[in-house]
């Protein structure tokens, strides 16, 4: 059985700059795969190149076998930004996708409802964004992105924008959404804990052009809860892919500041 999501050979130039070389991975139906890299390797190319926002310049992207050429709601998009618009409402924000494919009923509307009530603002149904918290705008944002339905979830550093303690709760609160549909997910962060605590496998990028590197294993058990980051199982996974990318880190870091 082919894999719900194929990245095969996937190249990526932007004039005489490579971004990304020669990139295979086979996505699972089901998984929860990230991404972690230095900064400038290519992995938000590689989700907008996924999400049919960008063409590659060489390789395919395979959805179920079919070639992804363009965006499609099969496709759900969560920007490091919430790019929520303020003059609507939590819930006409929410429908927003769906309001794009002319499919607005009763039935969208309940499950929109859903939705909301599932990430955590049943009651905030007729707020305005700038009513809400960065967690909250946060939750708007993924609720809009499942409301289409999609088969894959793309995440681009959801909570990249979040002080420390919001975003451990917002993790916690992605794998309690997660587990209750299993979405595939390709998740995009630069924080290795989070991409540990989160993924089935991190798939770990070396510096641009982004090139795979490794792929590991998570294998922690599931359900997980954040107590499992104290564990010396998951310090040992968070240190392995440290060790894995801190030379390019480091190389990056000081190439940008020179």
């Amino acid at each position: 059985m082919a894999p719900k999501l194929a990245l095969n050979g996937l190249t990526k130039r932007f004039g005489n700059l490579e971004v990304l070389r020669d990139i295979n991975v086979a996505i699972e139906r089901g998984e929860f795969i990230s991404l972690v890299g230095p900064s400038g390797c290519g992995k938000t190319t590689l989700l907008r190149i996924v999400a049919g926002l960008e063409p590659a310049s060489a390789g395919a992207v395979l959805l179920d076998g079919r070639a992804v050429r363009e965006p499609g709601g099969d496709r759900g998009f969560v920007f490091q930004n919430d790019s929520l618009l303020p003059w609507r409402t939590v819930l006409a924000n929410t429908l927003i996708g769906r309001e794009v494919t002319g499919a607005i009923g009763p039935a969208e509307r309940k499950r929109t409802m859903e939705l909301l009530k599932l990430v955590g603002l049943e009651g905030f149904e007729h707020y305005h964004p700038r009513q809400l918290s960065g967690g909250m705008r946060q939750r708007v944002n993924l609720a809009r992105a499942l409301a289409i339905d999609p088969e894959i979830l793309l995440m681009d550093e959801p909570f990249a924008a979040l002080d420390a303690q919001t975003r451990e709760i917002m993790q916690a609160e992605l794998l309690r959404i997660w587990e209750r549909g299993h979405k595939t997910v390709l998740f995009v962060t630069h924080q290795i804990d989070e991409a540990v605590f989160l993924s089935d496998r991190v798939v770990v990028f070396a510096r641009r052009p982004g090139r795979l590197q490794a792929q590991i294993k998570i294998a922690l058990p599931r359900p997980r809860n954040l107590a499992i980051k104290r564990t010396a199982e998951f310090v040992s996974l968070v240190d392995r892919i440290w060790r894995m990318i801190e030379d390019d880190v480091r190389a990056v870091a000081l190439y940008e500041n020179t």
